[in-house]
């Protein structure tokens, strides 16, 4: 049985647990993120939006949105990305929905056609406006990322962005009226100058930082020395499958297409894609 079961419930029912979310930030105790909810809406929190995620180990969880961050005796905030790198996987998947669903509320909470107020739709994940009809859908974009090799080689680079040392696959959001695949290509060329042939899909993996679809390739070198985009690459090399550089974190579909191609190239198991 899935621990974490996402699905629209009514914000109208009483009772159940809450994560208590504002800008990519999860308030929790030393038993979790998960409180009584009915608890916590009597603790006068700045909430500007209620929505109910699903079901966690069985148990009803919905999201409690705030404005700014609230201090509570025993709890501190803690960022989406600490739970990646530390939580457990069940409790970082049920985080990454509802930070989206929480980034969605908090920037849909008016019109953005005729400024008017946002409401929930009842029965379906949008917002109504009553004012000019327009509905609003949680947003979702699609992004490629891709490991380019060279026989024993991978072409890793860091973005001025990253954590010093880490190196990483080359990543890119999708255009209006491009394909993915042409996006991979554009995307390599753009961000280190060289061409690819071959490509392969992978897989997906949803990254909320704050709600992208990253869709996963291995591509091999066609052409061209490396030349860096300007602001956008730090440094990017060819590194050996022998000789890795510290690389994401173990949870990304970063890491995972380096892995399968290392354990590929080294005739080991290959990983399994996280979440």
């Amino acid at each position: 049985m899935l621990r974490w079961q996402p699905t629209l419930l009514d914000s109208q029912q009483p009772g159940g647990w809450a994560v208590v979310h504002c800008k990519q930030h999860f308030l929790a105790d030393s038993n979790g993120v998960l409180f009584p909810r009915e608890w916590l809406k009597k603790q006068d929190l700045p909430i500007i939006a209620e929505h109910g995620l699903g079901h966690f180990d069985g148990d009803a969880v919905y999201l409690l949105e705030l404005s700014q961050p609230f201090d509570m005796p025993g709890c501190a905030w803690q960022s989406l990305r600490q739970f990646m790198l530390q939580g457990d996987a069940d409790t970082f998947k049920l985080l990454s929905y509802a930070t989206q669903i929480g980034t969605w509320a908090s920037q849909h909470r008016f019109c953005g056609s005729c400024g008017g107020s946002m409401q929930h739709m009842p029965g379906e994940r949008a917002m109504h406006c009553v004012r000019c009809e327009l509905h609003h859908y949680p947003r979702l974009s699609p992004s490629m990322i891709v490991l380019v090799t060279r026989g024993d080689e991978v072409l890793l680079a860091r973005s001025p962005r990253f954590v010093s040392g880490v190196y990483s696959t080359l990543a890119g959001f999708v255009e209006a009226g491009e394909s993915v695949e042409h996006c991979v290509a554009r995307e390599v060329r753009e961000e280190v100058g060289v061409e690819i042939k071959n490509l392969q899909y992978l897989g997906s993996q949803g990254w909320p930082f704050p709600h992208s679809l990253m869709l996963g390739f291995h591509a091999e070198y066609a052409s061209g020395d490396i030349v860096m985009q300007v602001d956008e690459i730090e440094d990017a090399q060819w590194f050996s499958v022998h000789d890795l550089p510290p690389l994401p974190a173990s949870r990304s579909i970063a890491r995972y297409l380096i892995d399968v191609y290392v354990a590929r190239r080294l005739g080991q198991p290959e990983p399994v894609l996280p979440g």
